[in-house]
């Protein structure tokens, strides 16, 4: 049998699912991508997952592309390897549970790309993030997708055009990362948020990141007619009338999938 190129464990309704290539700097080789995409939809599936996290094994979160899949020319099989990639991406955000990305070590290519696409990330202080394809030759123009959507447009296209890496600071001060927290901190400090986000009723941490990102890319006012959609809606759900009663009388509320 294989090494396993995915890891899942599973903790107090957190799914963590751990990048295990570190001899090839977790490259998303076109196996890992397809690991990564069965476990994600496996995971969509399952009402006992409520939150996820997304780390890696050894000192390097992900390289990107496994180059070597890349070095010869033939247009239908790297158009099946961007094709993937960017269904393991979209799948994240269509996940209904939030996904946190906890990186360690330098994420490049897409693997930055894999932790802008998160709902929230967590560096330690010692990761780097870099858009590097232009420096050998293949512009990261499908990471900087998911790179111009959580940061400003210069500054995607300062790491887009020079490739030279930022530090987590950086990332925080940008919006790329959520928060930096000292190594030995990094995966207790993610299992702790995650804890916090799976506390709340998943239904509607559902309906709430499914309204975020469509109201997304929607001008202000259409944004507001999908918020004000949703938000009738979600009032109009079993959890909303238990959180509002609770709050009103003092006391913790008991969420319909408890």
């Amino acid at each position: 049998m294989g090494r396993l190129m995915i890891l899942q464990e599973f903790i107090d309704g957190v799914a963590i699912l751990i990048l295990n290539n570190p001899a090839k700097r977790n490259a998303l080789s076109f196996e890992v991508l397809v690991e990564l995409k069965t476990h994600l939809d496996s995971i969509r599936k399952n009402t006992d997952v409520r939150v996820v996290i997304l780390r890696a094994e050894g000192n390097v979160f992900s390289a990107g592309h496994d180059l070597s899949e890349l070095k010869e020319v033939d247009v239908k099989a790297s158009r099946e390897i961007f094709e993937l990639c960017t269904d393991v991406m979209e799948s994240i955000r269509l996940l209904p549970q939030p996904v946190i990305a906890e990186v360690n070590g330098l994420a490049t290519a897409a693997g930055c790309q894999l932790v802008a696409s998160c709902d929230m990330a967590v560096a330690s202080e010692e990761a780097r993030f870099a858009t590097p394809g232009v420096n050998i030759g293949l512009f990261c123009t499908t990471p900087g997708v998911a790179l111009s959507r959580s940061i400003s447009s210069k500054k995607a296209m300062e790491m887009l055009l020079t490739g030279i890496p930022i530090s987590a600071h950086e990332a925080l001060q940008h919006g790329l990362v959520n928060k930096v927290v000292p190594v030995g901190e990094l995966s207790s400090y993610c299992m702790r948020l995650a804890r916090h986000v799976a506390k709340a009723s998943s239904l509607v941490v559902t309906l709430g990141k499914q309204a975020f990102y469509r109201q997304l890319e929607l001008d202000r006012p259409k944004a507001y007619e999908v918020a004000q959609k949703v938000m009738v809606d979600n009032l109009k759900a079993s959890d909303a009338q238990e959180g509002i009663k609770a709050f009103l009388e003092k006391r913790d509320p008991v969420w319909s999938d408890q």
